[in-house]
């Protein structure tokens, strides 16, 4: 009876951190008038998300933009046909990160892209429910930097109603999932020894 109790109270506790980040997710909306930073990052996934990255580039937003995690397969000059891109902007300032696979080499990519400019402020562009895992994963990788979080709508997945079909509710309690994991291990890190600070000499 109390691993069946125990079992209940996981759960309840689970289902409750689903629907509030869901209703996070839902309540996400970019803003009318995001803050200029050093550059915006579209982490591949959906052409509105690099349109969308595109558009803040061409407001002047930020300096320079990065799409991570470009198939290998794509050339420069094909992602600037499929985008649209006006091709002087997309030839001065944009840059194509190839190696990232996922959100954690989303996050090694962008970062390793930042330091080598020397930017500390970013606009992070990327689907709304990926938008929480995405952000703790860059400032897991990059603390130093000031994230602003840019999330792009997901028709497919109507995030205020992802209960009713099938498909946004695998999506919703998946990333929520993953979620789960990230912000696990980064309590888990956080709890571990710290650096000693240097002795004076």
């Amino acid at each position: 009876m109390r691993s069946l109790a125990a079992f209940f109270v996981v759960l309840l506790i689970w289902s409750g951190g689903l629907l509030a980040f869901a209703g996070r997710v839902d309540r996400s909306t970019p803003a009318l008038d995001p803050p200029s930073a050093d550059g915006v990052v579209a982490l591949t996934g959906s052409d509105m998300r690099i349109a969308t990255a595109l558009e803040l580039l061409q407001d002047r937003k930020a300096k320079r933009m990065l799409i991570s995690g470009v198939s290998p397969q794509v050339t420069r000059s094909e992602l600037q046909s499929l985008t649209g891109a006006a091709k002087p902007m997309y030839d001065c300032c944009v840059d194509l990160g190839f190696t990232a696979a996922n959100t954690v080499g989303n996050a090694r990519e962008t970062a390793h892209w930042a330091r080598a400019r020397g930017y500390r402020t970013l606009i992070l562009v990327t689907a709304d429910y990926h938008m929480p895992r995405a952000r703790l994963e860059l400032a897991a990788t990059m603390p130093e930097a000031k994230i602003y979080p840019y999330p792009v709508a997901t028709p497919a997945l109507q995030a205020s109603r992802w209960w009713r079909t099938r498909l946004g509710a695998e999506r919703m309690i998946l990333e929520y999932c993953k979620y789960l994991a990230v912000l696990t291990r980064e309590t888990i890190l956080s709890l571990g020894p710290k650096t000693a600070p240097a002795s004076k000499a």
